[in-house]
């Protein structure tokens, strides 16, 4: 995967191009740190303080953009509560100590996973349901679901070939206005798209003819 990475004196930051969703909130923050719409060098962390480096880092859905301490840490802690927030008309957005088809990389803590199944870069999103026309409300029904007994931890994404996302571990369904509508310890989330439930799988990849050889 593409990364690219400009060190500055409070650290450096990496940006990891073919994980972006194009959410924005980077060039919208800090316009002086991102520079939209320029040639060469767009990536100036020497012009922000740690702090604010971390920020735009732990702001960026996609985990495109991480930060990287002078000692090579991200200081970053995995989150308290691992979720997945239901983009509207757009990917899952997960929050959590990550291991994404079997990639356990400790770095991991944010990723935008497609739900559209147009993704060139499955499992991850790179925008092709605003081209495709992917339209699911990010405001789901909640269901009935007792508190976990630990909301943190690891939590592994297998994508099922040809099939849904399987995700193990505990973790909290989230719509798009931020209401926790489920808890689980393992679900199967829909990215081909079909599911007439969803957020969840509902064998519908099969009628559809749903394939991952991009993966």
């Amino acid at each position: 995967m593409t990364e690219e990475v400009v060190r500055g004196p409070s650290g450096a930051i990496r940006f990891h191009a073919e994980r972006c969703i194009h959410s924005r909130n980077c060039v919208l923050d800090r316009p002086d740190v991102f520079v939209p719409n320029v040639e060469g060098e767009w990536i100036h962390p020497e012009r922000a303080t740690p702090g604010e480096l971390a920020s735009l880092a732990r702001n960026c859905p996609s985990g495109a953009i991480q930060y990287e301490l002078p000692d090579g840490s991200t200081g970053e802690p995995a989150p308290m509560v691992n979720t997945v927030r239901i983009r509207e008309n757009g990917p899952l957005a997960f929050h959590a100590q990550l291991a994404i088809d079997n990639d356990n990389a400790s770095d991991r803590l944010r990723a935008t996973l497609c739900r559209c199944g147009a993704s060139a870069h499955k499992p991850f999103c790179d925008g092709s349901h605003v081209a495709s026309g992917f339209a699911a409300s990010g405001e789901v029904v909640a269901v009935d679901s007792s508190a976990l007994a630990r909301r943190d931890g690891p939590l592994s994404i297998d994508p099922i070939v040809d099939g849904p996302l399987q995700a193990t571990g505990s973790l909290e369904i989230v719509t798009g206005a931020g209401k926790t509508v489920n808890r689980v310890t393992e679900t199967w989330l829909c990215r081909c798209g079909h599911s007439q439930n969803k957020p969840y799988c509902d064998g519908s990849h099969r009628a559809a003819g749903f394939r991952t050889r991009s993966e």
